[in-house]
C-alpha cells in the first residue's frame, strides 16, 4: 500500500454528537514542500483556550493512500488482555472471508420449507370469500410458503447485480440497527408545555444512520419484515424495546429522538412528541408476517412465545388507544390527528402522523374528515390481534368482529367510495382552489430602500365544501387494495387494477408513483421552500404492499385473478429501478426504510 500522507487531530470535543463538526472544522490545506502537491490534513494537537486545562478526549487519524488499498482499524477493549494475537492482518482477513462466504451462501441458499400452521392459530375471519373457512392462512394460495432462513433470490431468477444489491441492502439494514438511550420531549393536555419522557433504552433500526439516526415508528414495521426474515429474535427484541416506551394511555412516541447525536439531526419544530399524534401501526404488519411465516418456531421455542405473551397486553393497549384517539366524528370512521387547520404557509396542511407527510388531504382540516388509509391500518391491526389471541389461547372475538366490521365492503364503499371518479378517497371540507401567493410588500412611508420579498402565503380562491377528496388519486386511493380490504369479487377491484396500470395515473417504468399526474397538487411545493415528498416520487414500501396485494389477489378466486397476476411485473420494475438508481443510472426513487 502506498501512503501519500498521514495526519492526526488531538483535541477536546464538546460531545459525541459533534465529532464530525470538530473534524471538518479542523481540516487544513497544506502543500508538500518536496512534491508541491496540495493535501487536506488534520493539524495535530489543538486546544481551545476555553479547554486549556482539560485533557484531550478525542483523537482522529487521517491516512491518504493510493487506491486500491486495504487498511485494518483495530479497537481492543480491556477484555482483550491476554489474547495471543489481535484480530488483524491475515487472521482478520481469513475470518472476514469466512463470514462473507456464510452470508452470501445463506442469502442464496436453495431449498424451501413448507409449513402447516396449527389449527389453533388459523385466521379467525371469514369475509365474503376472501378467507374461506377451509383454508389455512399460510398454506392457502396467495401466501408464500415459509422459507427456511433465506430469501432464495438466485432461484427466483434475479441477476448477479441484483443479488449483490440485495445483499448490500440487507447488510445496511442490519448494520443500521443501533442502541440508543435517553428521553423524548413530550407534550400532552396534562402538561404545561413539553416535559421529559422517562429515560430508557431503544434497540432499533433507523431510516438512515447518517441523516436519520433515530427510530421512526412506522418505518420500523417495514424494517421488521426484512429483519425478522433474517433473524427472528432480533426482530422480537426490537419490538419489545419499542413497546417498553408505551405510556399508561397506550401511546408510543412516533419519533424516538434519544441522546445528543439523534437530537442534533432533528429540526427544532419536530422534536416535541404530542400524545394525541399517531403513526401507522406497522408493527402489526410485522407480527402478521411473523405469525404466518414462523408459527412453528414460535411454538417450538418457549422464549419466543413468552415474548408474545408479554407483548400482547401492550398490543391491546395500543389498539385501544387508536380506537379512542383517532376515531372520526361518524361511526366507523377514523381521522389522523395533528393537521394544522390554521396554517397560512402550507398549500395543503401536512399529515405527518399518517407517514405520508404532504400527501394531499382535505384542504380545510376539521372533525368531518375521514381518512381511508387509517381505517385500513386499523383493519389490519384487528386481524393481527385476532391471530395472536388464537395463538396464545386468548379470547380474540372482539378483534375478529372489528375486522369483519371494517372489511364490510358495503360500509367501506358508503364512507369512502366516490361514485364520480370510481375510486376510494378521503372525505372532508375541501376545495382545489388553493394557491401560494406572495403578498404585496408593506408600504413604508419615507423609506427609499427596496422592500424585501415576503414569504408566499396560502390563498383560498373558492370556499371549501364537504365532499370526497376525489380529484386527488394516489397511494391513499389504493389502501383498501394494498391492505386487502376489497373483496376479490368486487367490481371495485377491477377498477383499481385498471387505474393501477394506467400510465397517466401511477404506473411508471420505475414502480408506482405516489400521486397521479392528473392530481391538482402533483409535484407541487407545499410551501415556498418545501419540495414535493409524497406528491409523485416512487416509494418502495408502498410498492412492496402493492406487489404483495397483487400476489394475494392473483391467487384468490374471482374475475380479476388473471389481471392481478399479469401486473406482477411491477415487482421487477421496482427492483430494477432501485438497482439502477443506486448504481448511478437514471431513475426516480425515494426510500422510506
Amino acid at each position: 500500500m502506498q501512503i501519500d500522507q498521514t495526519s492526526h487531530l488531538t483535541t477536546v470535543a464538546p460531545g459525541l454528537h459533534l465529532l464530525k463538526e470538530v473534524v471538518v472544522s479542523s481540516l487544513r490545506l497544506t502543500t508538500d514542500r518536496r512534491t508541491k502537491q496540495k493535501h487536506i490534513v488534520l493539524p495535530g494537537d489543538i486546544r481551545n483556550p476555553d479547554h486549556a486545562n482539560l485533557e484531550p478526549n478525542f483523537i482522529a487519524v487521517q491516512v491518504t493512500a493510493r487506491v486500491p488499498f486495504e487498511i485494518d482499524v483495530v479497537h481492543e477493549s480491556g477484555s482483550s488482555v491476554g489474547h495471543l494475537e489481535s484480530l488483524s492482518g491475515t487472521k482478520y482477513t481469513n475470518e472476514l472471508k469466512r463470514l462473507q462466504d456464510a452470508f452470501h451462501h445463506s442469502a442464496r441458499m436453495k431449498g424451501r420449507g413448507k409449513l402447516e400452521i396449527p389449527e389453533k392459530i388459523r385466521r379467525p375471519m371469514v369475509s365474503s370469500g376472501m378467507i374461506p373457512t377451509c383454508e389455512n392462512p399460510v398454506t392457502r394460495p396467495g401466501i408464500e410458503h415459509v422459507r427456511l432462513d433465506t430469501f432464495h433470490l438466485e432461484e427466483k431468477g434475479f441477476s448477479q447485480d441484483e443479488l449483490r444489491f440485495a445483499q448490500a441492502v440487507l447488510s445496511n439494514a442490519i448494520g443500521g440497527i443501533g442502541y440508543f438511550y435517553g428521553s423524548s420531549s413530550v407534550e400532552s393536555p396534562y402538561t404545561r408545555g413539553p416535559v421529559p419522557y422517562w429515560k430508557a433504552p431503544l434497540y432499533t433500526a433507523v431510516p438512515s444512520r447518517s441523516f436519520f439516526p433515530r427510530g421512526f415508528l412506522w418505518d420500523e414495521g417495514f424494517h421488521g419484515l426484512l429483519i425478522s426474515a433474517w433473524d427472528l429474535d432480533i426482530s422480537l427484541d426490537i419490538m419489545s424495546h419499542w413497546f417498553d416506551l408505551m405510556n399508561v394511555e397506550g401511546w408510543i412516541p412516533r419519533e424516538q429522538i434519544l441522546g445528543q447525536e439523534a437530537l442534533a439531526k432533528v429540526p427544532e419544530e419536530f422534536v416535541i412528541q404530542r400524545n394525541s399524534y399517531a403513526n401507522p401501526p406497522t408493527f402489526f404488519l410485522t407480527l402478521q408476517f411473523i405469525l404466518r411465516r414462523f408459527a412453528v418456531t414460535l411454538l417450538d421455542k418457549p422464549e419466543r412465545l413468552a415474548t408474545l405473551e408479554r407483548l400482547y397486553p401492550r398490543l391491546e393497549k395500543w389498539f385501544n388507544w387508536f380506537n379512542t384517539t383517532q376515531v372520526g366524528d361518524m361511526a366507523g370512521t377514523y381521522r389522523w390527528q395533528g393537521r394544522d387547520a390554521t396554517t397560512t404557509r402550507e398549500l395543503n396542511p401536512k399529515t405527518l402522523t399518517s407517514g405520508l407527510d404532504d400527501y394531499p388531504r382535505a384542504s380545510h382540516p376539521n372533525i368531518d374528515e375521514r381518512h381511508v388509509d387509517l381505517r385500513c391500518w386499523i383493519s389490519l391491526a384487528s386481524s393481527a390481534l385476532a391471530e395472536i389471541a388464537h395463538l396464545l389461547n386468548r379470547n380474540g372475538e372482539k378483534y375478529s368482529n372489528t375486522f369483519l366490521y371494517l372489511t364490510n365492503n358495503e360500509l367501506l364503499d358508503k364512507l369512502h367510495w366516490s361514485s364520480r371518479t370510481e375510486s376510494y378517497s378521503d372525505y372532508g371540507l375541501h376545495t382545489d382552489a388553493v394557491i401560494l401567493k406572495r403578498p404585496p410588500p408593506p408600504k413604508q412611508p419615507g423609506h427609499h430602500h427596496p422592500p424585501q420579498n415576503q414569504e408566499k402565503i396560502r390563498v383560498v380562491l373558492k370556499d371549501p365544501e364537504l365532499r370526497f377528496v376525489d380529484t386527488t388519486f394516489g397511494y391513499v386511493s389504493l389502501f383498501p387494495f394494498l391492505l386487502l380490504l376489497v373483496e376479490p369479487t368486487s367490481p371495485n377491484l377491477g377498477k383499481i387494477l385498471d387505474d393501477l396500470r394506467n400510465p397517466d395515473l401511477l404506473w411508471t417504468d420505475y414502480g408506482l408513483r405516489s400521486l397521479a399526474r392528473t392530481s391538482p397538487l402533483y409535484m407541487k411545493y407545499n410551501t415556498e421552500h418545501d419540495p414535493p415528498y409524497w406528491r409523485g416520487p416512487v416509494w418502495i414500501n408502498i410498492n412492496y404492499l402493492a406487489v404483495r396485494a397483487l400476489l394475494m389477489y392473483s391467487q384468490m378466486d374471482g374475475p380479476f385473478k388473471t389481471k392481478a397476476k399479469s401486473f406482477l411485473k411491477l415487482r421487477f420494475r421496482s427492483v430494477t429501478n432501485m438497482v439502477k438508481c443506486f448504481g448511478g443510472m437514471a431513475g426516480s426513487v425515494l426510500l422510506s426504510s
